[in-house]
């Protein structure tokens, strides 16, 4: 369905402001221990040519023969969220729709940028049926997998929204969760589609903001006439360039098979204690239904642990959590706290 504007929801709340000093961190989606030592060490290497301006061409390059594009439709950005920003600069939309429950920032900057922009909540499962978006959205948002609830819409699906005079922005920056990446536009990307594409969540990198945006060789004009000159920080530029490279790119897809049994595991774990846990989730965390959600938050903070509250992201609500996949210890000391708490 429809929903009508939520002014209450606070759409610049991310997991960043559940953690702090002392807390085992469930609530940021970035996987941890990263980013791994050949990646930091290029990193520190980056440093000696900081005096020269940043230099984007190797980096555009290796973006597109990873995902067989060519370059000129290749933008390299300040992680996803410079892409989300640009996007709401340069587009006009006469109907955009965002669906829901998703990552709130394409919304945060739509609307900062003037748009009025309307929500379609998923229901059943947060599973897409393309014909709940109006038929004439000229802009829509989906994230895939989706960003809290896990879930992975077909690519079929997806590509579906695509329609004459309309723009369909896909966010991916959980894509490379998925082994084998079935479901990405990336490669296939129909007419007016932008998917959107980061290096955070997979290697770490929040601190250093890596990501671009993949589209028709005119719109990535369009984006970068928008763009401020330099915006891509040249160890951001070393980054992309080596995690775009076919052995990184291996090494992710070992990660995410690794990745996939052990949420697997957890989500098990989780539902046999009575908790709805979003089935077939494919991304690097859970998002699960527990009565008093925000009051279970809360104690678990008190016993040291952050999750993500749920209530922040439209189409929830107080009763919901996102709870990341760490490692098969972290998470099992996890399950015993939730088990004091009689969960």
């Amino acid at each position: 369905m429809t929903a009508a504007d939520l002014p209450d929801i606070d759409l610049r709340h991310h997991g960043d402001a559940e953690v702090g000093d002392g807390l085992a961190d469930f609530a940021v989606n970035v996987r941890t221990g990263m980013p791994p030592a050949w990646l930091a060490e290029r990193l520190r290497a980056s440093v000696a040519d900081l005096a020269g301006y940043p230099d984007p061409r190797p980096a555009r390059r290796a973006v597109a023969r990873r995902h067989g594009r060519a370059v000129d439709e290749v933008l390299l950005t300040a992680g996803a969220a410079e892409a989300f920003v640009l996007l709401a600069r340069v587009l006009a939309p006469r109907r955009a729709v965002v669906v829901h429950p998703q990552f709130t920032e394409p919304e945060a900057a739509l609307r900062a940028a003037g748009h009025p922009v309307e929500r379609v909540i998923l229901s059943k499962d947060f599973t897409l049926d393309p014909a709940a978006v109006p038929g004439d959205a000229d802009l829509v948002v989906i994230g895939n997998p989706t960003n809290p609830t896990s879930v992975l819409h077909p690519a079929a699906a997806v590509a579906a929204l695509a329609a004459p005079g309309r723009t369909v922005v896909v966010d991916e920056a959980f894509m490379d969760c998925v082994p084998g990446e079935p479901e990405t536009l990336a490669a296939k990307l129909p007419t007016g589609v932008a998917v959107i594409r980061s290096l955070t969540k997979t290697w770490g990198l929040a601190g250093l903001r890596a990501g671009y945006v993949l589209a028709d060789p005119h719109l990535i004009g369009r984006l970068a006439e928008a763009q401020p000159l330099w915006a891509v920080s040249t160890p951001a530029l070393v980054a992309i360039e080596a995690c775009s490279a076919p052995e990184a790119v291996a090494e992710a897809e070992a990660w995410a098979a690794a990745l996939a049994a052990e949420r697997d595991r957890l989500a098990a774990e989780l539902t046999a204690r009575g908790l709805y846990v979003v089935p077939e989730a494919r991304a690097s965390f859970l998002c699960l239904c527990v009565p008093d959600a925000l009051g279970i938050r809360a104690l678990l903070r008190q016993r040291g642990y952050a999750v993500r509250r749920g209530d922040t992201f439209p189409g929830l609500g107080s009763d919901w959590l996102r709870i990341a996949v760490r490692d098969r210890t972290s998470n099992d000391t996890l399950l015993d706290v939730l088990g004091e708490l009689g969960i």
